[in-house]
């Protein structure tokens, strides 16, 4: 039995050993691989997909994705004779492949964040069933090569709510493709734990008291509060609804975090805040949607032809026309993960130094744009006070105040955060755990109570 962070960044398991979660080793020393996949063509995926499925699972994946398969290989028969290898990628080598080139293949970053997604078509939930389910897949397969045996139940880790629209049906959307997608993997049984009281379990282990702890989880996708009751003397119990006292989240974290800072840093450069010859302001629609990596309905638009030849008439009504014509080439060459991923890294270069210069080259010859950190701060005021916003909540729900913050995942390294979640309850204390691997731990902990 594993826990399963199934993150918007990231994926990580953790089993039991001697009382303890021990994080698995999936690539060598690292435990944890990026949440991204890259196929040499979309077409192949459900191919790919069945080709690792257990037996008991292949005939109705055979019969449920006919259509897709067909396509599939009739891809993989173009594919093998232009020479170009049919595998699927994930984690670094997935971007390192991605970042390449661009403009060739499919790359996606992050597909827990369209799970709640509305409007999608019964094709489309079926598509990012396939994606989540070939993630899984490979972890499943490295966690088993790790332990050197079968593993079958697991606890995987969930948002408070995957989407801030269509709150429960939302969620329910994603939590069957969750399901069925571990399940047709090869996990018999699947339950799921709020990822902030999972994180919580990890922080009750080093409690000596009964604490009230309000756990903050930033991670890739999401923000999660959950007020808890925690307690040595609790450890035991496999039913913890009694002290799980409230729960808040909203979809903002980490990617906006990234996308913000590339809408202060770098589109500027590209023509954002730039004037057409009239004299009026840019439209702007186009910059956001060339960075919402996050929301599928806008990369669709953005990539559209139709787009195109708005983004042409845009460069020949601007001022500079030269500028605009850099946000035609992140169209024409598909740079939206690109541009994002360069945030991110000046991002957490900026956790521990005061400025970083970020290269723009690929989109043009000797572009470069220098960030700061409170250009981060500026450019998040917004995504901050939503995090501000589902701490009071969670309180207000919960009608008492906490003893102790504990602060994890992976956007709570950032210096310009930690800072605004002290300011928001000064003069309570903050605890900041393992950034990525708290979480991790805690569904162990869990998986190993509900499965004894």
């Amino acid at each position: 039995m594993i826990g399963f962070d199934y993150g918007t960044s990231n994926c990580g398991v953790a089993n039991m050993r001697n009382g303890q979660p021990h994080i698995i080793p999936l690539l060598g020393d690292e435990s944890y691989i990026a949440s991204n996949l890259y196929a040499p063509s979309r077409d192949v995926i459900s191919h790919w997909l069945s080709q690792q499925l257990p037996t008991t699972q292949q005939a109705a994946f055979l019969a449920e994705r006919k259509n897709q398969l067909l396509k599939g290989k009739a891809a993989l028969r173009e594919l093998s004779f232009d020479g170009i290898s049919t595998e699927l990628l994930f984690g670094k080598t997935a971007l390192e492949q991605y970042l390449e080139d661009p403009e060739e293949g499919y790359y996606i970053k992050s597909p827990k964040s369209f799970l709640g997604a509305s409007g999608l078509a019964p094709a489309q939930i079926d598509f990012f069933e396939d994606i989540v389910a070939c993630m899984m897949s490979n972890v499943k397969k490295l966690t088993e090569k790790a332990l050197q045996k079968e593993v079958t139940r697991t606890v995987i880790g969930r948002p408070i709510n995957f989407q801030g629209l269509h709150g429960e049906e939302s969620n329910r959307q994603a939590i069957t493709v969750l399901t069925n997608a571990a399940k047709r993997v090869g996990f018999k049984e699947v339950e799921f734990q709020y990822e902030p009281v999972a994180a919580g379990f990890e922080f009750e282990a080093s409690l000596t008291k009964e604490t009230r702890v309000l756990v903050v989880d930033i991670g890739g996708g999401t923000s999660d509060c959950s007020m808890l009751l925690m307690s040595p003397k609790f450890t035991d119990n496999d039913n913890r609804n009694e002290h799980l006292l409230a729960h808040s989240g909203v979809r903002v974290a980490g990617n906006d975090f990234d996308i913000q800072l590339a809408l202060q840093g770098i589109m500027p450069s590209l023509g954002m805040n730039s004037l057409l010859k009239t004299g009026k302001p840019m439209p702007t629609s186009s910059f956001y949607q060339a960075l919402a990596i996050n929301n599928i309905n806008e990369q669709t638009e953005f990539y559209s032809a139709k787009n195109r030849r708005d983004l042409l008439q845009l460069s020949r009504d601007a001022k500079e026309s030269a500028m605009i014509e850099r946000l035609v080439t992140v169209h024409d060459q598909k740079l939206s993960y690109q541009l994002v991923n360069a945030a991110e890294q000046a991002k957490i270069a900026l956790s521990a130094q005061d400025k970083q210069t970020i290269d723009l080259n690929d989109i043009s010859a000797g572009l470069y744009s220098d960030v700061n950190k409170e250009t981060l701060r500026v450019a998040n005021k917004r995504t901050l006070a939503s995090i501000a916003e589902i701490m009071h909540l969670a309180v207000q729900q919960a009608g008492c105040q906490p003893e102790v913050i504990f602060v994890t995942g992976g956007t709570a390294k950032s210096p310009v955060l930690s800072e605004f979640l002290q300011q928001q309850m000064p003069n309570i204390p903050i605890v900041v755990g393992d950034h990525f691997g708290s979480v991790t731990a805690g569904l162990a902990r869990w998986a190993d109570k509900i499965y004894q």
